[in-house]
């Protein structure tokens, strides 16, 4: 497998692939895809948008990745600002790059795809701070916690429920740029 950088275009050409990926990493039904395709497909053109695809060597996509800055007007920064504080707010709004998506096919699971892809982007992102959602999930068995908390990730909002969602997420922060890792 090869991690790749992606442009906007790229990313919208292979929105199928994306709705796809996202759908059985997420365990979504079929028909709650569509109206993620459409909001994906208008986070390509948001201001500092940086994507990261990992592919097969025949290549299928096996996982992605991508982000864009956080800023008022945009429904997720808009619904986390509200729950925060003033002082949080300054912290982590201010010069945030916001992680919208990080996905892996399942068969693709647990073999450092989404570590990589997540440090590419990472390196990528502008900004001061990172922020992203995640639902809550025991952070022992959870693969996504257990990358997110290697990656420093620390709580910036915890059981924190989102309209017309009824799980409830966590929203988690860390401080860029992104360290080079050991050995580099």
């Amino acid at each position: 497998m090869r991690l790749v950088p992606w442009k906007p275009d790229d990313l919208a050409r292979r929105l199928d692939d994306v709705v796809a990926v996202y759908g059985e990493a997420m365990g979504y039904r079929p028909e709650l895809m569509e109206a993620r395709r459409g909001i994906i497909a208008t986070h390509v053109r948001r201001s500092g948008f940086r994507a990261v695809a990992t592919l097969t060597t025949e290549g299928q996509l096996a996982g992605f990745g991508y982000g864009y800055v956080s800023g008022a007007g945009q429904w997720w920064h808009d619904q986390v600002r509200s729950a925060l504080s003033e002082e949080h707010r300054k912290r982590w709004l201010t010069d945030c790059f916001e992680v919208v998506e990080l996905h892996v096919r399942p068969a693709a699971q647990g073999h450092g795809v989404g570590a990589r892809q997540l440090r590419a982007l990472l390196g990528m992102a502008p900004g001061a701070t990172t922020l992203l959602s995640t639902p809550e999930a025991d952070e022992q068995k959870s693969r996504a916690w257990r990358l997110y908390r290697s990656f420093g990730f620390v709580d910036v909002l915890r059981h924190f429920r989102f309209p017309g969602d009824e799980r409830a997420f966590a929203v988690l922060g860390r401080d860029l740029p992104l360290a080079a890792p050991s050995g580099e």
